[in-house]
């Protein structure tokens, strides 16, 4: 985080961490429908392996944190991360072909500038040069990139990331003056404003031998070779859409986005002679425009929502046997009496118990007899974090705060080196009106993260943190400091005002996707599967979250749909989705709703909820 302001608080002294044991993981292998026999199972680094039996199924023993691997000749392979809940691993395999969506039959695979432009925030193979936009995938030359997720921070300066990243490129020089200091002997130097900076961290100018302002310049990059020997034609720096003819050493390393390579004419052609050496384009993030419009990508494409979609009637038809006598029941003795019933059947199950107490909770407004349904039976939840957050879900959409606080709690006691669990609770806090503690939550992470005793995912997790905390101390600064320390508290501006939509799900192997239909009709899908984002999935196991965020701006006014198809889970048991929809973000004026769903009917695209409001959405 950035935010200069960094509580004392903190609220664990130390990071727990479960010990690792291990467990035999069983399960079936399918290709949605057939069972596949000789799959290898393999767990990953270790020499532990087994093949799937006639039926498709398998039994092999793994540690917390192994990956399993699934290979069969021809489907793509499937790797998961073994969880504490991990028991039960039912994997769907594919044909590992290319998907012909991603060819075009008919027109041009080009892209204008305005849909470049759009896409760029998303798109991690678009750059953006002071002549427009290049797409990595359809540009005419070759173009090496490096995002910033892939950039050292151990870099002094950008000599020494791209003598590192780029294998070929002949760099030259060191970073002698960057940011003020001599490289070698840390000798006072001035910076590239020609400004003294003294022990203390003032900063003033001086002057050079001659009387002007002094700056410094050190090096040269050769991407195409050294050219002649008495003429070498060294790259020049595009940084932000501005030309640089010497290395721009002054740039921040940790502030690059992302960095492009281009070495042939065809992508440099209209920066003129003065390109020969090639370009290096720098990306900042301080570069990049904080009001760019959000924009509907459904919008770039011309396709319309199915009109075949479960409404929430008929889906509530589909539910189980025992919910639908208790949702028929008059009154509250009747529904008790429903309860007793079904109880000894489902008495094993935990779902069962998570139904009653919401339908009771919820239906009846009957507390003590909820908060008996769980409390009996809390032993099926205690040392479950994915049966726990279901519970809290529940009981934030009830708005029993206190009781969901609990659970989080106890999530983070169990899973206290995952990301989520440190959000999960600082909002938590946030909707008791303890706002020191949920800040003190946030720094704690910051500070875990800041020391290395957990990871940073600076491109998935982290800036939905971000944002949240920096929403914290927008609508909270007077509470958490006083007087003129309020005043010097930095506080980012908030870069988006409108409707924002955070989805939460409880378990890990979710598979789902989710699609936002606009007032025009027109849709725009997320699948969050590992048929078609393996790698994301993969990035969230590693990190420790479950969650992602929909911003809904202005410009396209009326009423929203979002549908969900769900594709079920390894374990084949429901999923708990939490959908928290923020009215007039970033504002005084700021509320918020909390719906939570149980996703069980697989592979039957059903409609989750509706908005009013004046926007359209985009993923960030």
């Amino acid at each position: 985080m950035k935010n200069a302001f960094f509580l004392v608080a903190l609220l664990f002294g130390t990071v727990l961490f479960a010990q690792e044991t291990i467990r035999t993981i069983t399960g079936r292998i399918s290709d949605g429908s057939n069972a596949i026999e000789n799959v290898a199972v393999v767990v990953e680094g270790k020499s532990t392996q087994t093949f799937s039996d006639s039926k498709g199924r398998y039994a092999i023993k793994a540690d917390k944190g192994d990956n399993i691997s699934y290979t069969y000749q021809g489907l793509k392979t499937v790797i998961i991360k073994v969880e504490d809940v991990t028991k039960v691993l039912n994997i769907t395999m594919v044909p590992d072909v290319e998907e012909l969506e991603e060819v075009t039959i008919l027109g041009s695979n080009r892209k204008t500038p305005r849909q470049l432009e759009l896409e760029y925030p998303t798109n991690q193979n678009i750059i953006r040069t002071a002549y427009g936009f290049l797409n990595a995938e359809t540009a005419p030359g070759n173009i090496r990139f490096l995002a910033i997720e892939e950039i050292n921070p151990i870099a002094v300066c950008i000599l020494d990331l791209l003598r590192s990243e780029f294998s070929g490129v002949d760099v030259r020089g060191t970073c002698l003056g960057a940011f003020g200091f001599a490289e070698d002997s840390g000798e006072q130097v001035t910076n590239i404003r020609g400004n003294n900076i003294d022990e203390t961290g003032a900063v003033g100018p001086i002057a050079d031998a001659n009387g002007g302002q002094s700056s410094l310049i050190g090096g040269r990059v050769f991407v195409r070779g050294g050219g002649s020997i008495l003429n070498p034609r060294s790259a020049i720096f595009d940084v932000d859409g501005q030309i640089f003819t010497d290395v721009p050493i002054w740039i921040d390393v940790t502030s690059i986005k992302r960095l492009a390579i281009l070495n042939d004419f065809a992508t440099t052609t209209q920066y003129g002679a003065a390109a020969a050496g090639g370009v290096i384009v720098v990306n900042t993030v301080n570069g990049i425009p904080q009001n760019a419009p959000i924009f509907d990508r459904a919008r770039l494409r011309n396709n319309f929502a199915s009109k075949n979609i479960l409404s929430l009637e008929q889906l509530r038809k589909n539910g189980p046997t025992y919910l639908s006598e208790l949702q028929q029941s008059n009154s509250f003795e009747e529904a008790r009496v429903v309860y007793n019933k079904y109880k000894s059947a489902y008495g094993g199950s935990p779902y069962f118990f998570l139904d009653a107490q919401d339908y009771f909770k919820t239906k009846w407004n009957e507390k003590e007899f909820s908060e008996e349904i769980i409390g009996s039976n809390f032993y099926m939840f205690d040392k479950n974090p994915v049966l726990l957050k279901a519970l809290a879900y529940l009981y934030q959409e009830q708005g029993e705060y206190e009781q969901a606080n609990g659970f989080y709690k106890r999530v983070m006691e169990l899973r206290s080196n995952y990301a989520q669990s440190y959000m999960d609770l600082a909002n938590s806090y946030r909707e008791l009106g303890n706002v020191q503690q949920a800040a003190a939550i946030y720094n704690r992470y910051t500070y875990l993260v800041g020391e290395g005793l957990m990871q940073a995912d600076s491109t998935g997790f982290d800036p939905i943190l971000e944002r949240e905390y920096n929403n914290l101390l927008t609508l909270n600064k007077g509470k958490l400091v006083r007087g003129q320390k309020a005043a010097e508290l930095y506080v980012a501006e908030e870069d988006f005002t409108g409707t924002r939509l955070v989805f939460e799900w409880n378990d890990s192997e979710a598979e789902f996707e989710l699609q936002f239909v606009n007032p025009e009709r027109q849709y725009h899908m997320v699948k969050h599967s590992l048929a078609d984002n393996a790698e994301m999935i993969r990035k969230e196991k590693e990190f420790g979250y479950n969650t992602t965020e929909y911003l809904i701006d202005g410009s396209l006014p009326g009423t929203w749909t979002v549908n969900v198809n769900y594709l079920g889970n390894k374990s084949l048991t429901p999923t708990y989705l939490k959908a928290t929809v923020y009215y007039n973000y970033g504002t005084f004026s700021q509320r918020k709703e909390t719906q939570v769903f149980k996703l069980s009917l697989k592979e039957v695209p059903h409609e989750l909820f509706r908005l009013t409001t004046s926007g359209r959405v985009a993923s960030r």
